[in-house]
């Protein structure tokens, strides 16, 4: 399964929901954020959103400043 995370192709071995995806990336941490296919995924909802084939995954890391 292919999907795009940050505009880099990467190849997954199975279906996985976004908080195995993060786990498989090594990116979990707070302040992360998540958006599949430009739609913003509450984290309430990742263990359940599933990434299938082909989707965008946008990661970001909130920063404090001012």
């Amino acid at each position: 399964m292919k999907i795009t995370v940050n505009d880099q192709l990467i190849e997954i071995a199975a279906p996985l929901v976004v908080q195995q995806l993060l786990e498989q990336l090594e990116r979990v941490q707070p302040g992360t954020a998540l958006a599949v296919n430009q739609i913003i995924i509450p984290r309430s909802e990742w263990h359940t959103h599933q990434v299938n084939d082909g989707d965008n995954v946008l990661l970001f890391q909130a920063i404090a400043g001012g």
